[in-house]
């Protein structure tokens, strides 16, 4: 009898003493924050950066950070943010594949009182507590504005485009705002590349068949600027020398084309470190703020400004480009 009341007063203990372990952990105390992250892809340099900007803020800030990346899918996207849920993490980033596909997934997370966050791109519904961006509206104007200046204020002029993502659409809404006021200037095609440089000059290819006579090319992404540059070198076009590419995102191969003297003659420059580490930041505050039972007013949006960067500045596109 002895023997039965002693088992279960260890057993007691021990189930307390589990309860408490339990308790300390989820307290923060001994458990990092546990962040999940659903990049678009891991194979643009611009959301390696980023994601490199988010790791080195975790590392300050003491959140572990579990990355994924959906590479343009959003089923497997919504399938990573569910996973997330179920895993339990404390906070979630997404940089959807699909602004208006992403919506459900993120109300899924909400409905289970999992903070959301986006970076890059916006979701087109459900609670997100903050947006980390480049002020692409801001690049798309210098893109617009640079284009115009190359061709004079005049000319036929395609945009490779990638309608999707609402990042792009800012971008475009800036470019075709600058482009508004040269009269000179007209659109004469606006197709979509899907952001990848094989699908950018397929689309490029058939762009310079139907419209040989184009002067200007806007990339929305460095791919969609390389994929056009390739189908221009590629073509027959009699002025293939002449068309003027604006790119977006001042990747290293693009850099390198500019300082070659390519077509392909400005980028825009973003951040995607900064990005990175201040969507980081913002989430850590959060939490830290929710831990302690505190309110933290967080704005909704947090833009990150860009650049224009073109062969006037070799040493800045040597660094860019890997070489400086």
């Amino acid at each position: 009898m002895r023997k039965a009341v002693l088992t279960v007063i260890v057993l007691v203990i021990i189930v307390g003493l589990i309860g408490i372990g339990i308790w300390y952990s989820r307290s923060g105390k001994k458990v990092k924050p546990l962040v999940g992250v659903s990049l678009l892809t891991k194979q643009h340099v611009f959301y390696r950066d980023l994601e490199k900007g988010m790791r080195e803020e975790a590392a300050k800030r003491g959140l572990d950070l579990h990355i994924e990346s959906a590479e343009f899918d959003n089923a497997q996207q919504t399938t990573q943010v569910e996973n997330f849920i179920t895993e339990g993490v404390d906070a979630i980033i997404v940089c959807p594949a699909d602004s208006e596909g992403i919506v459900q997934a993120i109300k899924s997370a909400n409905e289970k009182g999992v903070p959301v966050f986006t970076a890059d791109i916006t979701a087109k519904g459900g609670d997100v507590v903050c947006h980390v961006a480049s002020n692409n509206v801001q690049g798309g104007r210098l893109a617009g504005e640079y284009l115009a200046k190359l061709l004079n204020g005049k000319g036929n002029i395609v945009i490779i485009d990638h309608p999707v993502v609402t990042s792009v659409q800012e971008r475009v809404k800036g470019f075709l705002e600058a482009i508004k006021k040269y009269p000179g200037i007209k659109l004469v095609a606006r197709q979509s590349g899907e952001g990848q440089k094989d699908k950018a000059m397929a689309v490029m290819e058939n762009l310079l068949q139907a419209y040989p006579n184009i002067n200007g090319v806007f990339g929305i992404n460095d791919d969609s600027a390389l994929g056009a540059l390739a189908a221009i070198r590629g073509s027959k076009v009699p002025n293939k020398d002449k068309i003027v590419i604006v790119g977006y995102d001042a990747t290293p191969e693009a850099c390198k084309a500019i300082l070659n003297d390519t077509n392909l003659k400005a980028d825009v420059i973003q951040y995607p470190k900064k990005i990175g580490q201040k969507v980081v930041e913002v989430v850590a505050k959060y939490l830290e703020a929710k831990r302690n039972g505190k309110k933290i007013d967080i704005p909704k949006i947090i833009y990150i400004d860009v650049g224009i960067v073109d062969k006037s500045q070799p040493e800045l596109l040597k660094e860019l480009a890997g070489e400086g």
